[in-house]
């Protein structure tokens, strides 16, 4: 069916419908030559009416040949040639590319600590509590050999070796204890030092007050443990130190009086006042050995974690469920006959 643009002249071919307005120009489509012939498209017709127009005619093609319809115009551009994508990949395990999102950590001042090593210190600390542990054996050992002597006469050679035992051992206690002090100062003058200077600080105290409060005698008593304190409060840790330094502190204390106690009375001469001093020498290495360790636990409380990483743990905590009475007592918003607002 050919229709011809009244403005352009253009003709068109419409096919088997009738159009009215022009493609190219938008003008009024003349009226069809001819009628519209039926399309072998469309439903087809009911038995016994009428056909509505001719039925199509015209050359029968050969075989392989075919009526193929285009658009008037130019022809279309050729399709690209689609790519071959190739096998679908296959993967033996997990691949592990991706979106990855990388957090920046902030950066952590790396401070540098001088004074002992803390295997220095511990090493230390538990030859004290081994050499006050025999110390104590040994006296005791002796305490056993003064009943026996007050009704049997005693070897020279096992009273000499019970009399210098102890006094070699006791010696050497000495020593270690002294050592151990020593150790602990110095560690605690420079884990004081690194932790100002995580801060941005300095240390308020200088080293020599540190110094004399913590190897004087009895003044150590009030103060180590305050500069201990200080240490703890300053890393953030004093809620989790706080009983091992209480305790520590209390135990010092008592070793202490019973020490000076055992000292002032080593000075008798008669049976029962050698006997007694030999049991309060016993007891006061049994209090230093529980002191020792006391501070042991303190200084790998502090060790377990450095200055450079904060002290606060997360925790992941279970959420309670909504209490059922206390939402149904609550006030009602809207009031009652009337729903609720949307």
């Amino acid at each position: 069916m050919i229709q011809v643009c009244s403005q352009c002249g253009t003709r068109w071919n419409v096919r088997d419908k009738q159009r009215v307005w022009c493609p190219r120009c938008h003008g009024t489509l003349l009226a069809p030559s001819g009628a519209a012939p039926q399309s072998q498209w469309g439903p087809p017709a009911q038995s016994g009416s009428p056909q509505p127009g001719p039925r199509r005619t015209g050359p029968l093609l050969p075989a392989g040949y075919r009526w193929v319809a285009v658009r008037p115009g130019a022809p279309p551009p050729p399709r690209g040639r689609r790519r071959d994508l190739g096998p679908t990949p296959r993967y033996l395990s997990i691949p592990r590319w991706g979106l990855v999102e990388h957090f920046d950590t902030p950066e952590e001042k790396q401070v540098a600590r001088s004074g002992p090593s803390a295997a220095a210190v511990r090493k230390v600390l538990l030859a004290t509590v081994a050499v006050l542990g025999a110390a104590a054996f040994v006296h005791l050992v002796r305490y056993v050999l003064l009943i026996i002597n007050r009704s049997v006469l005693l070897n020279p050679w096992v009273a000499g070796a019970a009399t210098w035992g102890g006094i070699v051992v006791s010696v050497l206690a000495a020593f270690l204890v002294v050592a151990s002090a020593v150790v602990l100062t110095n560690w605690l003058i420079a884990r004081r030092a690194a932790a100002y200077a995580h801060r941005g600080q300095q240390d308020p105290r200088p080293t020599w007050a540190l110094r004399a409060g913590c190897l004087i005698p009895v003044l150590n008593l009030a103060w180590a443990p305050t500069f201990v304190i200080e240490l703890a409060d300053v890393e953030a840790r004093h809620r989790w130190l706080r009983r091992p330094i209480v305790v520590w502190w209390l135990i010092w204390v008592v070793a202490t009086a019973v020490s000076a106690f055992s000292t002032a009375t080593a000075f008798t001469t008669d049976a029962q006042g050698i006997a007694d001093n030999t049991m309060a020498t016993i007891v006061a290495y049994l209090f230093g050995m529980a002191a020792v360790l006391l501070a042991l636990q303190v200084f790998l409380g502090f060790e377990r974690q450095p200055v450079e990483k904060p002290a606060h743990r997360w925790v992941m905590v279970a959420a309670e469920p909504p209490n059922r009475k206390d939402s149904r007592s609550a006030r009602a918003v809207e009031p009652e006959g009337q729903d609720p607002a949307a």
